[in-house]
């Protein structure tokens, strides 16, 4: 049996159901509903054999080649279909819910399978993805100088029992020059969006969502506009750790990447370090002096820190110092400090 179901409905489901995509592994890589499976029905070139003989030619034609170039794969479809879902209940859609994941549905319903349609197909999960980014949040960002271990207590927030968004695990980058690590490799913006999208709509909107402070920008992905303005006007708890801390933190963490990638790193941001200090920087890499590496480094990103404060409306600025290394006491702190900013108002 094959069922027409919404994006939206299909998302809400109690059940899990295991969904394929059958538009080609290009489309795919460019974009996915978080957690599907490809299962595509032609490859790159043959969907442009497709698509030129529908433009050229006409529908009927299009679909006759459609045919032709696929005769032989539809046992191995089913087959794939059968390893993605033993128990035969599988959801399938394309691009927007069109003749390719209509005859995947056919074929699989005709084995047997209990099909659930997509209406709209992947279309329709961009334009619900847009809609997550327009709706309201109860917003605390987190914020401090780099080093500050902003990340490592988002992280103890969730342990609390704290709602997160961890943009930067999203977009795969720390957000500086520095940000790859040297290893993480970033989505596309569209997968960047479509996996935010998948994670906002797991949030209680009636309780607050901590996300750490970040620019428009997280290495080259853009946080969605309606979604960073939020942020703009949210509460910023701006953490105020010692300088030494976080020297200390940077150090352990840069000085296990390759010296290479730091130095390349470096180069690219000479024109804010300044010629001497950029010279400086790739020495202290050169030699082994991490510390020293990140002394100067910071200078430049601490100055673009405070500027960005400086733009901050300074009524919801809420300052914490952290003295102490205990990530699990410096969370508590934290949340303590906005319950009682909260009390006073």
């Amino acid at each position: 049996m094959i069922r027409t179901i919404t994006i939206s409905d299909f998302i809400s489901l109690s059940e899990v159901i295991p969904l394929v995509d059958v538009r080609t592994p290009a489309e795919f890589a460019q974009g996915k509903i978080p957690g599907a499976f490809n299962l595509p029905i032609f490859t790159n070139e043959e969907r442009v054999l497709v698509g030129t003989t529908y433009k050229q030619v006409g529908r009927e034609q299009a679909i006759l080649l459609g045919f032709d170039l696929t005769g032989n794969k539809w046992s191995s479809f089913i087959k794939e279909a059968l390893e993605i879902s033993p128990a035969k209940k599988i959801a399938v859609h394309c691009w927007r819910g069109g003749m390719r994941s209509g005859a995947m549905a056919w074929a699989l319903d005709l084995y047997g399978f209990e099909v659930y349609l997509i209406e709209g197909g992947y279309k329709s999960y961009r334009r619900w993805s847009a809609g997550q980014f327009e709706k309201n949040y109860q917003l605390n960002i987190l914020g401090g100088m780099t080093g500050s271990g902003k990340t490592r207590l988002l992280h103890q927030f969730r342990s609390s029992g704290e709602q997160i968004i961890d943009l930067e695990d999203l977009a795969q980058h720390q957000g500086s020059s520095y940000g790859t690590m040297n290893k993480m490799v970033q989505p596309t913006q569209e997968q960047f969006e479509n996996n935010l999208a998948f994670q906002l709509n797991l949030l209680d909107q009636d309780r607050t969502v901590w996300v750490e402070d970040e620019s428009l920008t997280i290495g080259k992905r853009c946080i969605p506009n309606p979604f960073w303005h939020q942020m703009r006007d949210a509460v910023l708890v701006n953490i105020q750790v010692p300088h030494e801390y976080r020297v200390e933190l940077l150090a352990a963490e840069y000085g296990a990447l390759d010296a290479a990638f730091l130095i390349e790193c470096t180069e690219r941001i000479w024109k804010r370090l300044g010629p001497e200090q950029t010279k400086n920087a790739i020495l202290a890499i050169e030699e082994g002096r991490m510390p020293d590496f990140i002394r100067i480094v910071l200078v430049y990103y601490d100055k673009t820190y405070r500027t960005g404060l400086s733009k901050r409306n300074k009524e919801k600025v809420i300052t914490v110092e952290l003295e102490s290394k205990d990530i699990m006491a410096n969370a508590a702190r934290i949340l303590n400090s906005l319950k009682e900013a909260a009390t006073r108002k």
